[in-house]
């Protein structure tokens, strides 16, 4: 018997349920411009800043699993709408903070109405697209916009400061907010498990325990190197989460169950797409910075430029979802996507240091084939997941999504700035502190106030070095998603099972006991 296929209804709800996502993803980037203006309101010490800025991407990966659990058993919309009033409140709050402390507690809180947000919109999409090829269809739109989010907020951001005051960022966020209140419950069904089992608490300390420590210390060692307090959290986030899945496999009633990897195709897709935003966020790393900083240009036109390689990411992950859904291989059209991004990655790797041109197409290259990767894992996710486990299967998605891309970052971060290192150390003149050799800004900034001839010295080394070190950074990242090529056509051999391949037994006598 055929799944019931989509309407009107569903597609309009879709568009809803776009409304949060596209708001939590820019919530990402929509500070990358209004920091300064920050700074000269409020005043926050370096580390206060660094919290403003960084303490909603902690927040939200430390409670998706949590938030993803709980949403299979109070019901997707409501935690949906219960999340949708946390993010307003705090967006209100953050738009009007008088001190640094109040706008760092209110970014917490938008992290904490992102983490309901996100695998919300995802389950339900999974609970309303019951067609596989429609489901196929929404999961790419889904994708899209998740991506595109993150690349339009930090322009959104630079526009709204332009011409506005900086709370003006946060604004934004209450008419969608408002708008998803009327129309959810109008036009999203309700979905939950029916028979979901004990809430291990336990189980919420531990996964924010192992995820924490090991996101903090992979988004650090790009910048400051392998010391000891970020390697130690690494340690730390790993020794927890043996922990949790030890937990995970001994509770009776797990907020991650095992029996969700028992489905063909999930581990799999968790994996591939993983490594697909460990490449996104890793070439982001260097290609902000390579517009800013090398080749001159001002925040917000280095973050119109970024704009231009997104223009194709919107028809390529349904174009991406219409070939496989014609009959070609998922694991051939994975493999592909993953050598057309690290072809991307090899125009990176012949860029000097005046190839605008050359990095935008390299960025675009490496984008469509990354976000078509995603589209198809994360439709094999769902589609390996029963409904009444979409929540939990979603935020373990979108977990393994900051891992990939915090390591991605550390990684390909720690190969360029080795690079950078080495080339500035032997290139710089004589007399230039030793704060000049750690990074291209520190270099820059010392070069400002160093003499004529020697500070344009310093500066085009710098610039060089950081090429250079882009240019490393693309090898290996090429390198990367060539393992991942052979990792897809290994692991997705196999067609995915019947998504009740994953119910365990002790699952199925709750739902007969309904």
């Amino acid at each position: 018997m055929s799944a019931p296929r989509a309407g009107r209804r569903e597609w309009t709800a879709l568009a809803v349920l776009m409304l949060p996502l596209l708001l939590v993803s820019m919530d990402v980037s929509v500070l990358y411009f209004a920091v300064p203006a920050i700074s000269a309101d409020l005043a926050p010490s370096g580390t206060q800043q660094l919290w403003i800025f960084d303490i909603y991407a902690f927040v939200l990966a430390g409670l998706l699993m949590t938030m993803g659990s709980i949403g299979d058993r109070i019901g997707r919309r409501r935690l949906l709408l219960i999340g949708a009033v946390a993010f307003g409140a705090a967006s209100l709050a953050a738009a009007y903070a008088n001190s640094a402390e109040m706008l760092i507690a209110a970014r917490a809180i938008l992290g904490i109405g992102g983490a309901t947000l996100m695998p919300s919109t995802l389950a339900l999409v999974r609970s309303l697209f019951r067609d596989p090829a429609q489901r196929a269809k929404a999961i790419g739109v889904w994708s899209a916009v998740m991506t595109g989010g993150v690349a339009l907020g930090s322009v959104m951001s630079g526009v709204l400061v332009e011409y506005f005051w900086w709370g003006s960022v946060f604004l934004v966020n209450l008419p969608a907010m408002a708008l998803l209140l009327v129309l959810a419950p109008l036009l999203i069904p309700e979905s939950k498990d029916p028979a979901p089992g004990r809430f291990d608490l336990l189980s919420v300390p531990l996964s924010m325990a192992a995820v924490l420590p090991l996101v903090y210390g992979l988004k650090e060692i790009p910048s400051e190197g392998f010391e000891t307090p970020y390697v130690l959290s690494l340690v730390a986030g790993l020794v927890f989460t043996v922990l949790f899945v030890i937990r995970q496999r001994t509770a009776a009633s797990p907020l991650i169950s095992p029996a969700l990897f028992r489905g063909r195709g999930f581990g799999p897709a968790v994996t591939l797409n993983s490594l697909a935003m460990f490449a996104m966020m890793g070439s982001a790393y260097f290609t902000t910075q390579y517009l800013q900083s090398v080749l001159g240009k001002s925040a917000l036109e280095a973050a119109l430029w970024s704009l231009l390689p997104s223009v194709v990411i919107g028809v390529v992950a349904p174009l991406t979802t219409a070939v496989v859904q014609r009959g070609a291989p998922r694991a051939h059209v994975v493999a592909a996507g993953f050598m057309i991004s690290g072809g991307g990655f090899l125009l990176l790797s012949l860029a000097g240091t005046d190839d605008l041109w050359l990095v935008l197409a390299g960025s675009g290259v490496l984008a469509c084939g990354i976000v078509a990767v995603m589209a198809l894992m994360t439709d094999l996710a769902l589609g390996a997941t029963p409904p009444e486990r979409a929540g939990s299967a979603s935020s373990l998605l979108e977990t393994g999504q900051e891992f990939g891309g915090a390591l991605g970052m550390a990684v390909l971060g720690s190969i360029g700035t080795a690079v950078f290192r080495h080339r500035i150390e032997d290139g710089s003149p004589a007399g230039v502190p030793d704060a000049a050799h750690e990074t291209l800004g520190g270099a820059l900034v010392a070069a400002g106030h160093l003499p004529g001839p020697v500070g344009d010295a310093l500066a085009a080394v710098a610039r060089e070095a950081f090429t250079d070190g882009m240019r490393a950074a693309a090898l290996g990242g090429a390198t990367a998603l060539m393992i991942a090529t052979v990792l897809a056509l290994t692991l997705l051999r196999r067609g995915p099972g019947p998504a009740h391949a994953c119910r365990d037994k002790n699952h199925e006598a709750g739902r007969q006991a309904v």
